[in-house]
């Protein structure tokens, strides 16, 4: 290299010394292992006043390893018995909502259909009443007429006397047809 445009840096024996050790356990020159610890910090975007930067690292592998470790032995502990033990729930469950709604349902058709037939009875009741108190009222009407020319016949009959047969008999036989028109 051209003399010219080497720079020169400055440090102190002890880490002078450092450097040597190091170029001597890597074999490299002093100058050359400088140039290639910049590249690196360049490279790496490292801070080399970071020292435990692999140290760091190993150790968070080594947590991450622990903390993995701990979850699969947590997911076989419990993990996965609680998972089968909610599947083994979630099955029950849906036997016992079925099993529910076959009997709900089934009572509530029975007691639909009772109801349905009891709405007929009464139906039929209430159209039976409605007959009877019909004909009731009929009864109550015939006999109001009949009463009416009951009456009727009777005022007739003392008007005529005793003495008067002929026309006692068509008296009566009017009175007979219109109770038979009744």
């Amino acid at each position: 290299m051209d003399q010219e445009k080497l720079k020169t840096i400055k440090y102190s024996p002890a880490t002078g010394e450092k450097l040597e050790k190091v170029s001597l356990a890597l074999g490299r020159s002093k100058r050359l292992l400088l140039v290639q610890m910049t590249d690196y910090f360049f490279r790496n975007k490292k801070d080399p006043t970071d020292l435990n930067d692999e140290l760091l690292k190993s150790t968070l592998i080594k947590s991450h390893k622990t903390y993995v470790s701990f979850i699969k032995s947590q997911e076989e502990l419990l993990l996965i018995p609680i998972k089968e033990a909610a599947d083994k729930m979630i099955a029950n469950q849906k036997d016992i909502v079925k099993f529910f709604n076959e009997q709900v349902l089934g009572a509530n058709k029975a007691i639909l259909k009772n109801q349905q037939a009891a709405q007929t009875k009464l139906t039929e009741s209430d159209k039976l009443l409605h007959q009877v108190a019909a004909q009731l009222e009929g009864k109550a009407q015939l006999k109001a007429r009949f009463l009416q020319i009951l009456g009727g016949y009777i005022r007739a009959r003392e008007e005529l006397g005793s003495f008067k047969g002929r026309e006692k008999e068509e008296l009566a036989e009017s009175v007979r047809k219109e109770v038979q028109n009744l």
